[in-house]
């Protein structure tokens, strides 16, 4: 079902999530991070039992990521377990931007952005998206970066983790980086990286 839960009756998950999303936003004490951990969990397993599906349009937009987990190796089972969950320092800025657009009636394709910036100097990565709505999985791959100091680009570089010579469109999902959505509101994102991490995102206010 494609559903927005902004607009429906709200999961408890939503309440400690809600709650992290303003007090970032508006520099107040955050929860404790095992808490937002457990939430996210609780909204990835909501989204499987209940087969939600997002629209990809309800993802564009500017996102600053919030909250993050590592991975692990899991030495017993050979598979990976989240490591400790932590918060972006408000003064490293870190943004994801994503633009859709519907070209045929099999494909979702889009832009992403993602840039980080450390004082006067930002590095922004670009590259393109093409989204399984069954699934709410995003595929991208950069294509290119580049560097500026101030407002001057003082570098640029073009990228690929799938080879300059591949065509993105045509390489399977399962070989590009990708983010596996289980929540999406009007005011926050979040995901399940292919490395197995989990990333709650705030939409940017203009």
């Amino acid at each position: 079902m494609t559903t927005n839960l902004s607009s429906t009756s709200q999961p408890d998950f939503l309440i400690p999530l809600t709650q992290t999303a303003i007090c970032y936003r508006e520099n107040q004490p955050l929860p404790p991070a095992v808490i937002i951990v457990d939430a996210l969990l609780q909204a990835e397993n909501y989204a499987k039992k209940q087969k939600v599906k997002y629209n990809f349009s309800l993802l564009n937009g500017k996102w600053r990521l919030c909250f993050a987990t590592g991975t692990k190796k899991a030495r017993a089972k050979g598979g990976i377990i989240l490591g400790q969950g932590r918060y972006v320092p408000k003064f490293v800025p870190i943004h994801i931007t994503f633009s859709s657009s519907l070209e045929n009636d099999t494909m979702l394709k889009g832009t992403i952005t993602n840039q980080v910036q450390l004082g006067s100097m930002l590095l922004q990565l670009s590259g393109l998206t093409k989204y399984l709505d069954k699934k709410n999985i995003l595929a991208f791959d950069f294509l290119q970066m580049q560097l500026s100091l101030f407002t001057k680009t003082i570098f640029t570089k073009s990228i690929s983790s799938t080879g300059e010579n591949q065509d993105f469109h045509e390489n399977p999902i399962g070989k590009l980086p990708f983010f596996s959505f289980f929540l999406v509101t009007e005011n926050m994102i979040a995901a399940r990286g292919k490395g197995g991490g989990l990333a709650l995102w705030i939409r940017e206010k203009s």
